[in-house]
């Protein structure tokens, strides 16, 4: 029997289409895991957010995911307490193509609208978000030296403080932005820190290749089996 290969997807920032041309280039059968990041930047965050949870594939959580929680609670209650300072404070972390993805906000507007069915569709997506595992670990792979570990940023010595300390780890593992160390415990694949071109080193690869931030950016997933990456262009 053909076995399955695993494909790590790096950050997508609600670039929808991207996406959909990205898994065209992947094996039928791959088994997809995101490091996170799903929305923001982009206009079609719920769209990734529908992709993932409708086929229930693996997703750690990112930071933007965080900012989701935090000011996406804050929003909701200002729209059903009809205060007039919701829409800025989801503006405060950049998440308004959010808005706009649920159809409270139109492209270039401030101006709320009110949707019942919006707000109960970005609530259960922020269930969702909210039980997101913060690191998927496979454990020790055949042609790695390392037990391997999937994050949104990277964790390097604070793997260590995983169990004893979660909530610390939790910060680091959405949040980290400098590369592991060449002592790090594991071999950790991550996005967070965009750069040009997906970066594979000894003890990790770094996967967020700008999706999100201009046309000339990509998507990529690395391959845990075959130790390729494989990228796109961003679809306007």
């Amino acid at each position: 029997m053909k076995k399955q290969k695993h494909y790590i997807i790096g950050d997508i920032h609600a670039e929808y289409q991207t996406l959909l041309a990205l898994v065209e280039r992947l094996p039928k059968d791959a088994r997809l895991i995101f490091v996170g990041d799903l929305i923001s930047r982009g206009s079609q965050g719920k769209e990734v957010i529908d992709f993932v949870r409708n086929n229930a594939f693996c997703c750690v959580k990112g930071n933007h995911e965080e900012y989701l929680l935090k000011f996406g609670s804050l929003f909701l209650e200002g729209v059903e307490n009809q205060l007039e300072n919701s829409s800025p404070i989801w503006a405060y972390k950049s998440l308004s193509s959010t808005l706009q993805s649920y159809g409270f906000l139109e492209k270039g507007s401030s101006k709320v609208t009110v949707n019942q069915e919006s707000i109960e569709q970005m609530r259960k997506d922020m269930e969702w978000v909210e039980q997101l595992p913060v690191y998927f670990e496979f454990g020790q792979l055949k042609g790695y030296s390392l037990p391997v570990v999937v994050t949104h940023a990277p964790v390097d010595k604070y793997w260590l403080f995983k169990d004893s300390h979660p909530d610390y780890f939790a910060y680091y593992a959405m949040n980290n932005r400098y590369a592991p160390s060449s002592s790090a415990p594991i071999f950790n694949i991550y996005g967070h820190i965009p750069i040009d071109e997906g970066l594979i080193e000894k003890n990790f690869v770094s996967i967020d290749t700008g999706c999100g931030r201009g046309e000339e950016r990509k998507l990529s997933a690395y391959c845990v089996e075959t130790k390729e990456i494989v990228s796109v262009g961003c679809v306007g």
